[in-house]
């Protein structure tokens, strides 16, 4: 049986990948600081989900608290390690800078210590689309620089691939960083686009649209997401005949990063559209200029992750909005 050890079991993205990997037959123990950065019950009804199976265990502990991490790793014995806990949310990183320098420089520095110790086949980490900065040639490629980040929250991303090179070089570890774009689906976080707007919507509250509503997004569904990363943990770095066209496998070390994002431009305002579609029901508009560390857009390239993988994410936005949306107003009644 494959083990998996995976930070942010109780988050969003983390939660649906240790759900997948334990239906596909492998072990998964999961880490995570149940932080109070938004709702801890909905956290706690995750983790509830998964301790429903017998092969999933979990420790609740900070990333900074090297000892619980190095004992929870330890006692595991993981095959690979996926780090997908972090401090998220580009707007509050305005807010709490310092947060995203303990949770995801420190933070990811020990989960690389782990996975040194541990020699583990492949080591997996979440980075952002949001480290693409003030590039302005789109579909984002994973061969275009990445130097302008525009949020802490990017910046400490971008340092997070940084460091997970130099290990990848200095120790031999295999690595892959993944970028995603605009993550939504059942289970999202409360301070997301989509929830936001879906819980205004039925409240009859104003909700706030960006940039008069001039954006653009590669809005990514959660299981395609997943679906993505599960198919990266076999396409190691550096194994041989492990190359493809595209590839910005590292010249200096078993280190890649990959787009996963649906390779599809929506308009903000289709997307609300949708989801007044979706619930019957107009919504409330507060048209607000861009905010500080916001982009126009994003868009993915995302044909590497196809040639390693198989796989290509293919969820329309309007499926993926009717998904969410099934699932709030069961989860809240609504």
């Amino acid at each position: 049986m494959k083990r998996a050890f995976i930070t942010g079991t109780a988050g969003f993205i983390g939660f649906h990948l240790a759900e997948m990997l334990l239906q596909a037959g492998w072990q998964v123990a999961g880490f995570d600081g149940m932080t109070d950065y938004y709702d801890v019950s909905l956290k706690q009804r995750r983790h509830q989900m998964l301790r429903q199976h017998s092969d999933f265990s979990a420790t609740e502990a900070m990333l900074e608290d090297t000892e619980a991490l190095d004992r929870a790793v330890a006692n595991f014995a993981p095959d690979v390690i996926i780090h997908l806990a972090a401090q998220a949310g580009v707007r509050y990183s305005l807010e709490n800078p310092r947060a995203y320098v303990e949770a995801n420089i420190v933070g990811t520095f020990n989960v690389m210590e782990c996975a040194r110790i541990a020699q583990v086949k492949h080591l997996l980490m979440a980075s952002t689309s949001s480290v693409y900065g003030a590039n302005t040639r789109m579909p984002f490629d994973e061969r275009q620089k990445a130097d302008t980040p525009l949020t802490i929250y990017a910046a400490t991303k971008k340092a997070g691939e940084s460091m997970g090179h130099s290990y990848a070089h200095i120790y031999g570890l295999p690595t892959t960083m993944f970028r995603f774009f605009t993550v939504y689906g059942p289970w999202g976080r409360p301070d997301m686009a989509l929830f936001k707007f879906t819980k205004g919507i039925l409240e009859g509250t104003p909700i706030d649209i960006y940039n008069h509503g001039d954006m653009w997004r590669d809005f990514t569904y959660v299981t395609d997401l997943v679906r993505g990363i599960c198919g990266l943990i076999d396409a190691v770095p550096g194994a041989p005949g492990t190359a493809v066209d595209g590839d910005n496998l590292s010249l200096a070390a078993p280190f890649r990063v990959v787009n996963i994002g649906n390779s599809e431009k929506v308009r903000l305002m289709d997307f609300i559209e949708a989801i007044e579609d979706e619930l019957g029901k107009k919504a409330v508009r507060n048209y607000m200029p861009m905010q500080t560390g916001d982009v126009p857009a994003t868009w993915a390239n995302a044909d590497l992750l196809q040639r390693l993988t198989g796989y290509k994410p293919q969820t329309g936005f309007r499926d993926g909005i009717a998904q969410f949306v099934g699932w709030y107003r069961d989860y809240y009644q609504k």
